[in-house]
């Protein structure tokens, strides 16, 4: 059965209020902001965030009072440094946050994926991180020697959502770049949405099944949104939106500014169509690929 919904109606069906949902897993690239914006659309509350390097899209979504919990490495401006939304939030404790490593995300994820209750690791000994914290806990190494552990508990999205270059209608993904934390956050959840640039006929995704990372299986909803990663870049379609960065570092220092900001990007259009519009033609003619680079011809005869 085709699974090709709208956007409107996989974050309505799939992301209820006080869901975890995960995204911003590729780290910088591929960041689903299409997605990220129809949540807050929807007026979505009591979230719990799960993500390495988010970017902008969590501060846009702790902005809307879409946030109760994140759990994440790092969120900011990659760019520009701090962001403000979080910031306030986190200074007038409206949050609860749950500060990881890149690492340790990684590692509570795939334990997810595996099914195990937690994995053990080295990373962090020695360090105040896991001061405290809900997701470490000590252990000492069953074997020889016996050595000190930190156990990191697994993380089961309710949902992961990722964008990706090309899907066909059963959910089956072609991904290529940096891949970051997407396939063990998919394989952690309990339902996953996968946006892509374009929706594709099956041949092509059988045509290369080693790039086939998400397998259709476990995908619930998939929707096409082209552009619907901007401002972050998607390899092959479009380079990162630099000064879309700088200027929602400076359209967003205060309350008000952030609320106009969610008013014109968000709340006053209907739609990534309208959103693209909004760009405009020349602002993403000079995104686009200049210089294609592609993978040599694959044989899988026999």
């Amino acid at each position: 059965m085709a699974k090709v919904v709208s956007l409107r109606d996989a974050v309505a069906e799939l992301v209820p209020d006080g869901a975890s949902v995960a995204m911003g897993l590729q780290m910088e690239q591929m960041i689903p902001f299409a997605a990220g914006h129809e949540i807050i659309r929807q007026k979505k509350r009591g979230l719990t965030l799960i993500g390495p390097i988010s970017d902008i899209l969590f501060d846009q979504a702790i902005g809307a009072g879409c946030v109760e919990k994140v759990i994440a490495a790092w969120v900011g401006n990659v760019m520009m440094g701090s962001a403000y939304n979080f910031r306030r939030a986190v200074e007038q404790n409206q949050i609860e946050i749950f500060n990881m490593t890149n690492f340790s995300v990684a590692l509570a994820l795939q334990a997810g994926a595996m099914g195990v209750p937690f994995l053990p690791t080295r990373t962090a000994l020695g360090s105040d991180t896991t001061r405290g914290h809900p997701f470490f806990h000590p252990m000492v190494s069953p074997f020889e020697p016996k050595e000190s552990l930190w156990a990191v508990r697994a993380l089961n999205p309710d949902v992961t959502i990722v964008h990706v270059q090309r899907a066909d209608r059963d959910g089956n993904a072609h991904c290529w770049g940096n891949f970051g934390v997407m396939i063990e956050g998919v394989r952690a959840a309990q339902r996953v949405i996968v946006i892509a640039e374009e929706i594709v006929d099956s041949g092509v995704i059988r045509s290369d099944p080693n790039r086939t990372v998400i397998p259709g299986f476990l995908v619930n909803a998939v929707v096409e949104s082209p552009y619907g990663a901007h401002p972050s870049p998607v390899q092959g379609y479009y380079k990162r939106d630099d000064a879309f960065f700088r200027q929602y570092h400076e359209q967003t220092k205060t309350r008000e500014d952030n609320r106009a900001w969610l008013n014109r990007w968000v709340y006053g259009i209907s739609g990534r169509e309208d959103y693209v519009n909004q760009l405009g033609a020349c602002r993403l003619g000079d995104l686009t690929v200049k210089q294609h680079a592609y993978a040599a011809q694959a044989d899988f005869g026999y």
